[in-house]
């Protein structure tokens, strides 16, 4: 945690047992309850939208919080070291959980990220270490260095299709992990020598695949993953950084899928007891491998067979939805649970003009399709709305069907007013 900037009222006020802030409050500042680690209750008001950094930083006594639906982001060691923590609310409008926002928080079991978080910044769940179980929703595309990092409790993660990247230490010493799913979005796998390895020191890990769309392993990758059996590196692999496999004792079977030899040095797979491991590799590739370091000092090099490559089958296809107009309002149904829409609508009477009386027609075409991720798209689904009395109804409730209802019901449609189902 940063050192307090500046004095705030109650700053490490450990005697004070609960706070009920009240609506006329818009801001908290920087700092402003933290280190009051008597501190059991708090409400937050919805009227407050600005929340400075470490804002609660060190309350340990707080074992609940509900996070208000004012905030659009849980900021900079906002919950930081707050170690009595066990429950934490999220709403669905946050977009972002910041750098160290819920750091140090070892009581946290478990926690859900809603489907609007879009990022989770650098050692964001750093030293979690009773942190067993998060679901990490597919609107996550960013995942920060360190997110994870010594999270010890952690068996199980699977990282959605949105992520590109995986970053530096993300998931570093969480020594529970036993499996983790890389996603074929994944283009890199991070490391450096302030977080360590993406996967550094996860020494429940016994096999691991990287697909074929990583293209970089970084320095230190799986440094220290000392149960380490199995590693499958797929085609698209061009480099590989120093020490990625270094004190994987266990290794004993090496899967490289790319035919041509990815860049590395000799230390790659120091301590890992290469001279008894066995790499595989394409037929076309074998003597490139066997006369490069460190590929040569395996002690079996053996060409891929078809029972070695992997066979991914075609994602399941979304099903197609169904649109329909019901109470002013487009509703689209999807069988395929937990889809997002994307949607078209077109109306020939949204044009510009200069006409001081204009004809409207009612008319519009929409289409949508299904998304997911792990999916394919679904196909493409139409329909033309007409605006006819009995679809338009009495929208503004004045008891009259008129011109102001056909408005209203065309201002939804052509806003997006979608219920999806």
């Amino acid at each position: 945690m940063h050192r307090k900037n500046r004095l705030t009222p109650f700053y490490q006020c450990s005697g004070l047992t609960s706070v009920n802030i009240p609506e006329s409050v818009t801001s908290i500042g920087d700092y402003a309850f933290a280190g009051c680690s008597g501190l059991t209750f708090l409400t937050i008001p919805n009227s407050a939208t600005s929340i400075g950094e470490c804002a609660f930083a060190g309350c340990s006594g707080l074992a609940s919080i509900t996070i208000p639906s004012s905030w659009s982001s849980i900021g900079y060691g906002v919950f930081g070291d707050c170690t009595g923590l066990t429950s934490v609310t999220i709403p669905d409008n946050i977009y972002s959980i910041d750098d160290i926002a819920f750091s140090g928080c070892t009581g946290l079991t478990s926690i859900t990220i809603p489907n609007s978080v879009n990022g989770i910044g650098n050692q964001a769940f750093y030293g979690c270490t009773s942190l067993s179980s998060i679901i990490i929703p597919s609107s996550v595309y960013y995942i920060g260095n360190g997110a994870f990092l010594f999270c010890s409790s952690l068996t199980s993660i699977t990282i959605p299709e949105s992520v590109t990247s995986i970053g530096s230490g993300t998931f570093a010493h969480c020594t529970s992990l036993t499996s983790i799913t890389i996603p074929k979005s994944v283009t890199s796998i991070g490391g450096d020598d302030r977080y360590g390895g993406a996967f550094s020191k996860c020494t429940g890990l016994t096999t691991i695949v990287i697909p074929n769309s990583v293209t970089s392993i970084g320095n230190q990758a799986f440094l220290g993953c000392d149960n380490l059996k199995t590693v499958k590196i797929g085609s698209g692999v061009k480099s590989i950084g120093s020490y990625a496999f270094v004190d994987c004792p266990e290794l004993t079977d090496v899967y490289c899928f790319s035919e041509n030899v990815p860049s590395t040095n000799k230390d790659v797979f120091r301590n890992s007891f290469i001279e008894y491991a066995t790499l595989h590799v394409p037929v076309s590739s074998m003597e490139a491998y066997r006369a490069r370091e460190p590929w040569k000092s395996f002690k079996e090099i053996k060409s891929l067979t078809d029972e070695d490559i992997p066979i991914t089958p075609d994602p399941e296809k979304c099903a197609t939805p169904t649109i329909a107009f019901v109470n002013g309002n487009l509703v689209f149904i999807c069988e395929t649970e937990g889809v997002d829409y994307v949607y078209e609508i077109a109306s020939e009477d949204v044009k510009k003009g200069y006409a001081s009386k204009v004809t409207i027609s009612g008319k519009y075409h929409v289409s949508v399709y299904a998304t997911k991720a792990g999916y394919q798209d679904s196909d493409v689904a139409t329909k033309d709305i007409e605006l006819s009395a009995g679809a338009v109804g009495d929208v503004n409730g004045d008891g009259v069907i008129d011109v102001s209802d056909y408005i209203g019901v065309a201002n939804i449609i052509l806003t997006g007013n979608i219920q999806g189902k």
